[in-house]
């Protein structure tokens, strides 16, 4: 068979393929969990980071932002998958430059358009169908609840970095009833200090803290000492800023620590 255009990816870029892949290399965990959930078996490469499926048996190729090129190619991919926002434009190019077609997905700035994303890649590059877990998420987070809270959801420290405008987290937290204190931000990952952040906070312009286990590990004994008197709600990392099968119980998963802490 030869080579034909399966579509362009999210940035635009036509991607090339010669069959349906059967070797696939991903360098993003939310898009590894979704491709092995879809067609498993696919896969021969994940990042160290591609922590699910838990029992995924793969070669690992490093992080996200730096993988080893030379051991992706090594795998003899079919196709590569990416991220606009997590991985090096000048690690995809070099994909490419050595003839291995690239995927590369947006950063996605909703629930939805993320779950339209993940549809692109599935049905264009491995020509399936809608999974049932694609469509029972799509089902899960149709509607939204009343905003009911305003929080400060911080993803790192040292320094400090929260969730700003147009962000999948941010998105996803509104539709469980807690706005962003930051989404009219120009940047989607504004870098307050601590002192604005206390200063929101008694300020009134928030009212609650969102801790994430990653991609920082804020736990009860890091993060929220940092905001005494303050209410604070610890949540799953992976179910707030993954999107993939994940969102099919992720509502279930974040709703009680958010709203135990607004009781």
């Amino acid at each position: 068979m030869g080579w034909r255009v399966v579509g362009d990816d999210d940035l635009g870029e036509p991607v090339w393929l010669r069959h349906t892949p059967t070797r696939v290399v991903s360098l993003v965990p939310s898009l590894t969990e979704s491709i092995e959930r879809t067609r498993p078996g696919v896969l021969v490469g994940a990042t160290d980071y591609c922590t699910h499926p838990p029992d995924l048996e793969v070669v690992r190729v490093g992080g996200s932002k730096y993988p080893r090129v030379d051991d992706v190619l090594a795998l003899r991919p079919d196709l590569v998958v990416a991220n606009a926002e997590e991985n090096r434009p000048e690690d995809v190019q070099r994909l490419r430059a050595n003839g291995v077609p690239v995927w590369v997905t947006a950063a996605p700035r909703s629930v939805f358009a993320a779950l339209g994303s993940l549809r692109r890649l599935l049905t264009q590059c491995l020509e399936v169908v809608d999974p049932d877990w694609l469509l029972a998420a799509e089902e899960a987070w149709w509607h939204g609840r009343e905003v009911v809270a305003t929080a400060v959801v911080p993803v790192w420290r040292k320094p400090w970095v929260v969730l700003g405008r147009d962000t999948f987290a941010g998105d996803l937290l509104r539709r469980l009833g807690i706005g962003n204190a930051y989404a009219a931000h120009p940047q989607r990952y504004p870098r307050p200090s601590l002192e604005e952040l206390r200063t929101v906070l008694e300020s009134g312009a928030a009212d609650l803290v969102v801790l994430p286990d990653e991609p920082y590990a804020f736990c009860a004994d890091d993060g929220p000492e940092e905001f005494p008197d303050v209410r604070c709600a610890l949540v799953s990392g992976r179910h707030l800023t993954w999107y993939g099968p994940s969102l099919v119980e992720a509502r279930d998963v974040l709703t009680p620590p958010l709203d135990a802490a607004l009781a």
